[in-house]
């Protein structure tokens, strides 16, 4: 498959560029920074970006699967980077149709899932990344009431540790659902895996380690 990775030179955006080479996947990546891998054999990237649209229809053009990894770091301030790239993709979308499956990541805590976290994680979301957040969910309502083919992405705190392919995942919010970090490596397997096959067509997806 062509998959396209958009915000992929960190993080998570970088270990979904690497499972998706370790499965054989040919990869685009669309980010602002160089994205450091030694295979680079099945890898094409493009600096740009996400909210450019010229950048962002050159990095979709031949996609059989777009996931969407955008963060903004250690930065908390307010930001539009997420609305402002659902507006775009929409946008897109309306104008030529986009009928590859559309994964992306946002947060446990962002659109309704909100009402289902800790006490603790409540605080950290309202008060250091209440408009990152904010966003976050902007961009949830905009693409999930389009017509895109569309995954919605909700991980628990993200971790740096190896890959297990041992997560939990839920497609239903319920009390006591407790969405708990869960390794990078893990989420970008997930990814990967809906790229290939999107079984969670239209659904919110909580993941957690087990």
């Amino acid at each position: 498959m062509n998959i396209t990775v958009i915000g992929a030179s960190a993080g998570l955006g970088l270990e979904t560029v690497k499972r998706g080479l370790e499965r054989n996947h040919s990869i685009t990546t669309l980010s602002r920074s160089k994205v450091e891998i030694e295979d680079k054999t099945s890898l094409k990237m493009i600096l740009g970006d996400a909210t450019n649209k010229a950048d962002l229809l050159n990095s979709i053009q031949n996609a059989d699967a777009l996931i969407v990894t955008l963060g903004t770091g250690k930065n908390m301030k307010a930001t539009s980077l997420f609305s402002d790239f659902a507006k775009l993709i929409v946008e897109i979308h309306g104008e030529s149709k986009i009928d590859i499956p559309l994964i992306f990541v946002t947060g446990f805590g962002a659109g309704e899932s909100k009402n289902y976290v800790s006490w603790l994680v409540r605080m950290f979301l309202n008060y250091l990344l209440k408009d990152v957040y904010a966003d976050k969910t902007k961009m949830e309502e905009m693409i999930t009431n389009s017509d895109l083919n569309w995954t919605v992405v909700r991980p628990g705190r993200l971790l740096d540790g190896e890959l297990t392919e041992k997560y939990r995942v839920e497609n239903t919010l319920f009390k006591g659902i407790h969405i708990g970090g869960i390794n990078r490596a893990d989420v970008a397997d997930f990814l990967i895996k809906q790229a290939e096959k999107q079984t969670e067509l239209k659904k919110y997806i909580g993941i957690s380690q087990k």
